[in-house]
């Protein structure tokens, strides 16, 4: 029987293990892939710590992944038949950077990403064809697409993956006085709403801020700004990836500086993206533009998606829709979901340039056993880093 090295979690609340697992055969529509590099992300260590969405041990999780395909099931596209479209897969040459599966099948090891072998539905993965992107680099990418994709699906934002983006040329700040979106308004007078991202510098953030840029310069769409919120430090980064204004978190007054912002822009906010933070100072914000609506969207409700779980005792404010931004557990739906967040959006993209990996990542370690340090590490905090860990050269 083959086996390989995997990073077993034992028990709620236990450090991983390193243990010997049986390799498992890919099943119709599955991957085989052999783990290159994995990116770490907060859920992975609430699960290892709080048992989040894990059911039985011992279990294998991690969800963001890169690597080579190794074996594939029956059904998977291989770009082998002229029925074959989009992403193909092809064993011992495909490189990927994959989402694990694992929180969608009761947590079965064989699908968890902290091991050398990892099973993934091909819907999940797509194919890294820039030969000059690093392991480490495409490990980054799944989980932080997937989440801001989903916000704008779950709050009802049409899909604009046709889009075409043009490099930002924004410079101003929240605290310059500049009208930095005037300009672009008087030849579009059609767009009126800003799409808020809050807590921009996280790595869910940073792609929040690259796929709303993409929305913003769809010519059909009804977003004319990105408007962001990060520390100080980070304010230039958020800015280069197309955020319009940027916005200190930290400011006390940062609300109200937000809803200045727009009504001198001429702007209304009715959709905000929670990558991280709090709750609380979005929802002020969303409140703040009820009353502005046109007379036909005054039934509608504003609506935020957030990344971190909604706190069962979180404010309800009228209006103002809270949603937690979560991939279907309909399995049908959710392959449909990756097939289109992953292989269509994300690949489509990294082939046209139009995004790039962010934010800066960090290398933690090589080899699974580094994998508890930097979960612990990134409990700390980190602000506009993804945490690597090099599996296999």
């Amino acid at each position: 029987m083959a086996t390989h090295l995997a990073f077993v979690s034992p028990a709620k609340g236990q450090p991983f293990e390193l243990q010997t697992r049986p390799t498992p055969k890919p099943g119709p529509g599955e991957l085989l892939i052999a783990v290159k590099s994995v990116a770490l992300n907060p859920a992975d260590a609430i699960m290892r710590d709080q048992g989040l969405f894990i059911s039985t041990y011992p279990t294998v999780i991690g969800f963001d992944m890169s690597g080579l395909v190794l074996e594939i099931g029956e059904n998977v596209p291989t770009g082998a038949t002229d029925d074959d479209s989009g992403s193909s897969f092809r064993p011992g040459i495909t490189r990927v950077a994959a989402y694990s599966a694992c929180a969608w099948k009761s947590c079965d090891p064989d699908y968890g990403a902290f091991q050398e072998l990892c099973l993934v539905p091909w819907q999940h993965a797509v194919p890294i064809l820039d030969d000059e992107m690093s392991w480490n680099r495409a490990a980054t990418l799944p989980v932080a697409i997937a989440t801001p994709l989903s916000a704008w699906d779950m709050m009802g934002i049409p899909r604009l993956g046709e889009a075409i983006a043009s490099a930002p040329d924004s410079t101003g700040s929240a605290d310059s006085g500049t009208d930095i979106v005037g300009e672009k308004r008087k030849n579009d007078m059609g767009r009126r709403e800003a799409l808020l991202i809050w807590g921009a510098s996280s790595s869910v953030g940073t792609m929040g801020v690259q796929t709303a840029r993409l929305l913003r310069e769809d010519p059909s769409s009804s977003f004319a700004a990105v408007y962001a919120t990060a520390g100080n430090a980070n304010k230039s980064y958020v800015r280069s990836l197309g955020a319009d204004r940027v916005f200190d978190y930290k400011d006390p007054h940062v609300v109200d500086a937000i809803v200045s912002a727009a009504q001198k822009d001429g702007l209304v906010i009715r959709y905000c993206f929670l990558a991280t933070g709090q709750l609380t100072p979005c929802q002020a914000v969303l409140k703040a533009f009820l009353d502005d609506y046109q007379e036909g969207e005054r039934m509608m409700k504003a609506k935020i998606g957030s990344a971190p779980r909604v706190p069962v005792d979180a404010e309800v404010v009228d209006g103002v829709e809270t949603i937690f931004v979560m991939p279907s557990m309909v399995e049908v739906e959710r392959l449909e979901q990756f097939r289109y967040w992953i292989g269509t959006w994300l690949g489509g993209n990294l082939a046209k340039g139009t995004i790039r990996p962010s934010p800066e990542l960090s290398v933690e370690g090589k080899g699974l056993g580094a994998i508890n340090d930097g979960l612990d590490k990134l409990l700390q905090g980190m602000s506009c880093t993804k945490l690597v860990i090099e599996v296999a050269e």
